[in-house]
């Protein structure tokens, strides 16, 4: 699919494999949540532009590359989003990070906010929604919506799973939001779950259910 974008390396596949399987820990799932962002987010900033600077080493002068441009702010959804951001926030402590709660209605599907924070500057920067999983998008849509009536200009997506519903839904609507995940799976039940998926992140993220 056009503008979507599967990150199938090795040590990716390896961790989605295990943090699919329903015996695992919730500190296990918090875990490889937190690797699988780190490692995600090395594929997302792949193109981030560099610029020539000079720097001394113990031994000589030399001109050698830093990240140019646009400054990066994470946004993660609330609640998964959290942990799958702390990964990337590993890699690129000095993002800044924005926050958006919102939930499906359990009947409608569609989104409730109950919580939006960013920094002011949001039309600056390279926006990066991260949602663990992308099923019908409502929320996705949802929280890009938010950003762009906040002057994001840029924007990302990142996810751990997602159902071709879902990615058809977000790019038919914002077709300039560019998508990276590690899976795409079958499709969605009726009640609006991931099939085979992995079940509610924010449940077994946190062991609410």
């Amino acid at each position: 699919m056009e503008g979507v974008a599967i990150v199938d390396h090795p040590l990716v596949q390896h961790k989605l494999t295990l943090i699919r399987d329903k015996s695992i820990s919730t500190k296990s799932f918090r875990e490889l949540l937190k690797e699988i962002g780190m490692l995600v987010c090395y594929e997302v900033t792949r193109d981030l532009p560099l610029a020539e600077t000079e720097v001394e080493t113990p031994l000589a002068k030399m001109h050698s590359a830093k990240i140019a441009g646009k400054k990066l702010v994470f946004v993660p959804v609330i609640r998964a989003g959290v942990t799958f951001v702390d990964g990337m926030m590993d890699l690129v402590p000095t993002a800044r990070v924005a926050h958006i709660g919102l939930y499906r209605d359990p009947h409608s599907f569609a989104a409730v906010e109950y919580f939006f924070k960013a920094p002011s500057d949001l039309g600056e920067r390279l926006a990066i929604v991260v949602t663990p999983v992308l099923a019908t998008a409502n929320t996705a849509v949802a929280a890009v919506d938010r950003l762009k009536e906040r002057g994001a200009k840029d924007i990302r997506l990142a996810c751990l799973i997602a159902a071709p519903e879902g990615l058809e839904r977000i790019r038919g609507l914002h077709p300039d939001v560019h998508i990276w995940t590690t899976a795409i799976d079958e499709g969605l039940d009726e009640h609006g779950y991931i099939l085979p998926g992995l079940g509610d992140a924010g449940d077994r993220a946190y062991g609410t259910r």
